[in-house]
């Protein structure tokens, strides 16, 4: 009885940290889980409800026998490892929106109202923080977060136990994400930058011909205006191109990582 005992804490619970390490350092990044707005109580519910469910079938990918202490201290600095890479990535994806929202702030004329953006726990604009929580109910709406949560089970097979992806490799994705995101971002606002464009050479054509005028007063409530019009127009369009981007950007990312 105390062998079968020990062989279970030894193996079993053992086991169930190392899946849990991956899966609840992955949940407490990524997009949903991982906003601010999400308490940590339930963040690590989650993570715990989720690591029980798929244990059964991550058993197989568990090495046996299981390595002494270093061993193990190794494997949990590794899973942590992976597990904040892959949420880093979809959260860069993410970050998307903040970007089109701070461009868009800054053509409308708002970049100078300020409000806490939940998402990114941070100071951000007010389109930005709109897109943001947006952004982050599309992800359930058209559940993406079963791929998130499909992505981190088949990482498994990606990444083995003990073994990591090369850092130059690591390092190289992460920066064509960042550079895909921003590029993401700023088509998103591409509308808002070309009609504030036209307002402003109007504007600086109108304070030629009549200098008397206080073009910026009577410009900016213009500006807010057509900002929002614009707007109405345009976001089903807009959020229908990112989430689509954010899908195939996820799908590249499993893809290329296991190739």
């Amino acid at each position: 009885m105390e062998s079968a005992l020990q062989d279970f804490l030894t193996t079993s619970v053992f086991a169930f940290m190392l899946i849990f390490m991956r899966l609840g350092t992955a949940f407490m990044v990524m997009p949903g889980t991982g906003d601010s707005f999400v308490a940590p109580q339930v963040r690590l519910l989650f993570s715990l409800s989720v690591a029980f469910v798929l244990y059964p079938s991550l058993m197989p990918y568990i090495p046996d026998p299981l390595p002494n202490v270093f061993g193990m201290f190794s494997l949990i600095a590794m899973e942590f490892i992976i597990g904040l890479f892959f949420g880093g990535v979809s959260r860069i994806f993410m970050v998307a929106l903040d970007t089109a929202g701070m461009v868009i702030s800054t053509a409308s004329g708002l970049g100078n109202a300020q409000v806490f953006n939940p998402t990114l726990a941070t100071q951000g604009s007010v389109v930005g923080s709109f897109l943001a929580v947006m952004g982050v109910t599309l992800l359930f709406v058209t559940n993406l977060h079963h791929l998130l949560i499909m992505g981190i089970y088949e990482s498994y097979e990606l990444f083995p136990l003990g073994s990591l992806p090369e850092s130059g490799s690591m390092v190289e994705f992460l920066s064509r994400s960042l550079a895909a995101s921003f590029a993401i971002g700023v088509k998103f606002a591409a509308p808002y930058i070309v009609v504030m464009i036209m307002i402003y050479t109007g504007m600086g054509v109108l304070s030629r011909l009549m200098p008397q005028i206080q073009v910026f007063i009577l410009a900016v409530p213009i500006q807010v205006l057509i900002s929002i019009m614009l707007m109405a127009m345009t976001l089903s369009a807009a959020m229908l191109y990112w989430i689509t981007n954010f899908e195939q950007g996820m799908i590249y990312f499993l893809r290329v990582i296991g190739a």
